[in-house]
């Protein structure tokens, strides 16, 4: 007995490989990048052990970094730029949202169109950091 898998499963499937493999070299690059010193980083190696016991907002204030998507300025530091595989990844589910939209609306299904645009909005109004509440 033979389950048929539906085409939006499979693209969503294939994009998700795509996207993870992606992100996983990137991580190492960018790792290697950090290590080998190639980038400087924002705070040297040998001063992290004094940022640990660190909340975050303390940390974010005495090592002189802003919150929020902020690390986009900073990705020419070899420890920020280690950010951006890591966002990549985080985007990866809507990116295969988005690929799946098409189908639904040729198959016309309607609802699962509906519920996967509004998966995305919500993905990415969070993503935003529009809904940061409380804090430092």
């Amino acid at each position: 007995m033979t389950k048929h898998v539906k085409e939006e499963q499979i693209a969503y499937a294939k994009l998700l490989d795509w996207g993870m493999k992606i992100g996983l070299l990137l991580l190492i690059v960018t790792f290697i990048i950090y290590l080998t010193g190639i980038l400087p980083p924002q705070i040297p190696i040998s001063e992290l052990p004094k940022y640990w016991k660190l909340k975050a907002h303390e940390y974010l204030a005495s090592a002189g970094i802003s919150p929020g998507w902020a690390w986009l300025n900073m990705v020419t530091k070899g420890d920020f730029l280690n950010f951006v595989p890591v966002a990549f990844l985080g985007a990866i589910t809507i990116i295969c949202y988005i690929r799946i939209l098409p189908i639904f609306l040729k198959n016309k299904d309607i609802a699962y169109f509906i519920f996967a645009l509004v998966e995305c909005m919500i993905l990415l109004l969070a993503a935003s950091g529009l809904l940061h509440v409380g804090g430092h």
